[in-house]
């Protein structure tokens, strides 16, 4: 599915880094040269504004001190220390404050942004000759002149050549007067590029279009199996129930067609939620994502009549949507796929629990950014899903500091009134370089293996794939493998798989991340041999944080049905796949936990999760414990008027590994039934 965030569903879009400015912790002298933002004689750096991209060797000069400009100054607020502790002590199951959360409103006169805080921000602007456009709770967007801007933040603006075009960025490190560098938390889009998120969720259809040009990464191998399929064909009463015979050297001799496309009766099943007889009531959840479908109500409740569960009862399904302020959307895509995938994944595992749809007005991060202070601010759920992500660090730049602020800054906010975060940990395995080459859900502007945002932030649960395998049709767990295909495809004339062995086609995204500091609760249940080590092999002196924490089902092999209306198109149904899949599955465990917990609110759910790590409340993800055929026989279908056999190896994610207990590929584990609702009754395991 095309997105930029990147659906994961969340894939994220190459672009050139936007610049982001973060407060620095030291005072510095005004550089040589710069303009002394207004009123001051000293000022603050902020480190990153001036993206590495923009290098002596590239810059082709000033930009006219006239041409129209405009940033976004985000604000810290009150306390930002306070903040950070009182999330962690509502949400540590060993704190005496668990579950004491705070209202929106407490929280905002608690720690936002003051009005003298305001103006004092709204002053140093407006007086370097800067327009406010526009002010929320959480930053003020201003416009002006390049000069202006110069005036503002004491670093000129110049051009600089990129590969794709030549691009503004301010020439060194910005700074702001120290009168407000505490009210200032960071400040984005000095430069004119744009950082988007990509959806993680990639449908069956689009999948095989997307990998049509990398069918030939190597010479093929003559093994025809002995007995093709005619028609397109899947196994509908559980994983290999339906059996293709004949496979190359390397796999097994028989191989399992791959399953039907799960519906959401068959995902309750597996994991418990129909015995455990948890519906979702009383909780609610929202979901983030680009844009809005239409017809997503209607949609939604044809799919649930179609498939024999409940449609929306009235007021069940809202939307908070603003048409009239959508940008970008050229950029970014079509979401509509991700939309529907999102909130039939929701309904269907937590049926009687209420679903907001928040439409961000584009991909880029701002808006992405404005669509969850929208629900933080409003407290409008109990679990927001997210199944988008982005890559950190790539060819043209790094994430926006300020982005990584702001997020970060909404996810405590959010913990602190107990509101629960699920994101899509990505689609690339560990989003390297070598994964991106063949993965048809990667971002090919990585420059090295790294944990996605914000999956990687240490206030979201990360939520990563599995394949899971059904024992019948009724939904009856069987077993799980980490979300990762290899793919060779099978030669018009029959006699030759191409490439083979496979190469690395779909997988569930982690890693450790080196950008942030190992969080208290994976303390004593990651091992230090995975978290001293982040994911492009930097070695570091002290534990990292390590994504994903949980995983579910989202395998692209063993897919998802998703149905929906398309722009001017007919509602049609689809196999889909990606941890896209994964992040609002478990947001409606989530909503089902909280009606097993009586109504009371889980918050971040990190600490109870890792509390129970190696407990029965989760499944132990272990391939090498699970007898897993290697390969499946899959028939896509009908492609340019051909019949397509295509052969994967599954269980194979690029550079993540299962193992016993904690790993990169699926966390500690997915939801175990009973077991895990039972568990989430208590504040703690015991």
């Amino acid at each position: 599915m095309p997105a930029a965030r990147t659906l994961r569903t969340r894939t994220a879009v190459a672009a050139p880094a936007v610049a982001a400015l973060i407060l620095g912790t030291l005072a510095v002298a005004t550089p040589a040269g710069a303009a002394t933002p207004v009123n001051e004689q000293s000022a603050k750096e902020l480190p990153g504004s001036h993206p590495a991209w923009a290098t002596a060797q590239a810059d082709t000069g000033a930009v006219a001190d006239s041409v129209q400009s405009t940033a976004r100054v985000y604000l810290a607020g009150q306390n930002q220390a306070g903040l950070a502790a009182l999330a962690k002590a509502v949400s540590d199951v060993n704190s005496p404050d668990y579950g004491k959360f705070l209202s929106a409103e407490d929280a905002k006169a608690k720690f936002g942004a003051t009005p003298a805080q305001v103006k004092a921000v709204t002053a140093w602007l407006t007086g370097a000759g800067l327009k406010v456009t526009d002010q929320t709770a959480h930053y003020l967007e201003v416009s002006g002149t390049t000069g202006a801007l110069t005036k503002a933040f004491g670093a000129p603006i110049h051009t600089y050549r990129t590969a794709d075009g030549t691009h503004r960025a301010p020439a060194r490190d910005a700074v702001v007067p120290a009168s407000v560098a505490d009210a200032v938390l960071g400040v984005a889009d000095l430069t004119d590029t744009h950082h988007k998120a990509v959806s993680q969720a990639v449908s069956v259809k689009d999948a095989e279009q997307g990998a049509q040009a990398r069918s030939a990464l190597a010479s093929p191998e003559a093994a025809r199996p002995a007995a093709l399929p005619t028609v397109p064909t899947c196994a509908d009463n559980g994983y290999a129930s339906k059996m293709a015979k004949g496979a190359p050297a390397g796999y097994e001799k028989n191989e399992p067609f791959a399953p039907c496309s799960y519906t959401p009766t068959q995902l309750r099943k597996a994991y418990g939620i129909t015995d455990a007889k948890v519906t979702g009531k009383g909780a609610r959840i929202a979901i983030i994502d680009a844009y809005a479908l239409g017809t997503m109500e209607q949609d939604a409740n044809h799919f649930a009549k179609l498939h024999g569960d409940k449609p929306f009862a009235k007021g069940q399904y809202t939307e908070v949507v603003s048409k009239d302020k959508w940008n970008h959307q050229s950029d970014c895509g079509d979401w509509s796929g991700e939309e529907a995938l999102d909130v039939e994944m929701a309904h269907g595992l937590a049926p009687d629990a209420k679903v907001t749809y928040v439409g961000a007005d584009s991909c880029l991060d701002g808006d992405l950014n404005a669509a969850l202070a929208k629900v933080v601010d409003g407290h409008l759920a109990d679990i927001v899903s997210n199944s988008w992500g982005e890559i950190m660090h790539g060819k043209s730049g790094d994430l926006d500091p300020a982005v990584i602020a702001a997020d970060n800054q909404l996810f405590e906010l959010g913990s602190v009134e107990g509101i629960s975060f699920t994101v899509s940990s990505g689609d690339c395995g560990d989003s390297s370089p070598g994964a991106a080459a063949t993965g048809v859900n990667c971002e090919k502007d990585t420059n090295q293996a790294q944990a996605d945002w914000p999956s990687a932030s240490p206030w979201v649960t990360s939520v990563g794939g599995t394949a899971l395998e059904l024992a019948d049709k009724s939904g009856k767990y069987g077993h799980e493998v980490s979300m990762g295909d290899q793919r060779s495809v099978l030669s018009a004339d029959g006699k030759s798989w191409t490439p083979m062995p496979g190469a690395f086609y779909f997988g569930g995204g982690g890693g450790v991340s080196k950008d942030f500091q190992q969080p208290w609760y994976q303390k004593g249940v990651v091992p230090k041999s995975v978290s001293m080590t982040a994911a492009d092999g930097t070695k570091s002196l002290t534990p990292l944080r390590a994504t994903p924490d949980v995983a579910m089902s989202g395998d692209l092999v063993a897919a998802t049905l998703v149905g929906y209306t398309p722009d001017k198109g007919a509602y049609s149904e689809g196999g889909y796949g990606g941890t896209s899949v994964a992040a609002p599955e478990y947001a409606a465990v989530l909503a089902d936990t909280i009606q097993e917990r009586g109504g009371r609110a889980v918050g971040f759910a990190n600490p109870a999760i890792y509390d129970r790590a190696g407990t029965k409340a989760f499944h132990d993800v272990n391939n090498a414990a699970v007898h897993t055929p290697f390969g499946n026989v899959v028939d896509l279908g009908m492609v340019g008027g051909q019949l397509k056999v295509r052969l994967y190896k599954i269980g194979a994610d690029y550079g993540l590994n299962t193992s016993k207990g904690y790993d990169t590929a699926t966390g500690v584990g997915t939801p175990n039934g009973a077991d895990y609702f039972a568990s989430f009754k208590l504040a703690k395991k015991h």
